[in-house]
């Protein structure tokens, strides 16, 4: 049987057994239904709920894989990798400030960013990620500007020609979506040429959403019910996606990127 419980609280336990069969030496409590803590070291399970509901046939096999990936990133993280190895695969991903609520901020480089959000670095492995921590950057002589600067630089090169799809709305608004699914797409609206590329498509300066990791989608900023539709829809993702980011939209200009909080 590759179905998982779909009750979080029994999703938690049937994790923790596969967990405990691969690994006995392992000791796992809970903090929650979603939050197995082993070690002593939090471990949410959200995001691998969400996964599994999307795909709920292979609900074991997704929960195996995604615990391998775990196990050797962690073991991975430990080993010293040199700048000159690193360098060409530092990549940034955007994540909620809520992070925090599970890790310890002073241990995670990063930088703020708007809308309650901020940016990490992750290296960029061929089966997996591997998120950069303060004592490697620290052990690397680098500061966590220097890491943000690599990290855009590589993002800018990983896709350089930008494929998006263009949706024309009923309502007269236009709307483009990302969706390459390799991790990195709503980082991409950290994209140095993201304005420069998808202002002639929306009319000049737009908003964009990153509801989810592998969603970004870029919208006119009229006419107002095509946004407020749009604005509905990400609402939805937002709780439905694994690897939620922020319901609330960015502003790209030429200048910059700004936070709707207020709005």
């Amino acid at each position: 049987m590759s179905r998982m419980p779909r009750e979080p609280e029994a999703f938690g336990e049937q994790v923790a057994r596969i967990f405990l069969r691969y690994h006995p030496d392992r000791k796992i409590d809970f903090a929650g239904p979603l939050d197995m803590i082993v070690n002593g070291k939090h471990l949410g399970l959200e995001n691998l709920y969400r996964m599994v509901l999307h795909e709920p046939e292979r609900g074991v096999e997704i929960v195996e894989n995604y615990l391998e990936r775990l196990v050797e990133g962690d073991a991975l993280s430990t080993m010293p990798m040199p700048m000159s190895v690193a360098k060409a695969r530092i990549m940034p991903r955007i994540q909620p400030t809520t992070i925090f609520n599970y890790l310890d901020r002073e241990q995670v480089a990063h930088v703020p960013f708007v809308n309650d959000t901020v940016v990490v670095f992750v290296i960029d492995m061929p089966q997996m990620t591997i998120s950069i921590t303060v004592e490697q950057m620290l052990r690397w002589g680098m500061q966590v500007d220097d890491l943000d600067e690599i990290a855009r630089l590589n993002l800018d090169r990983y896709a350089p020609d930008l494929e998006v799809q263009i949706i024309d709305s009923n309502e007269g608004g236009r709307a483009a979506l990302v969706s390459r699914h390799d991790g990195y797409d709503a980082a991409r609206v950290l994209l140095g040429t993201l304005h420069e590329r998808l202002a002639p498509e929306l009319s000049g300066d737009f908003y964009v959403a990153t509801p989810a990791r592998d969603m970004l989608l870029a919208m006119t900023r009229h006419p107002e019910p095509f946004v407020t539709r749009l604005r509905d829809r990400i609402r939805q993702d937002f709780r439905r996606l694994p690897y939620p980011i922020t319901t609330d939209l960015f502003y790209v200009t030429r200048d910059g990127i700004a936070g709707t909080l207020a709005a």
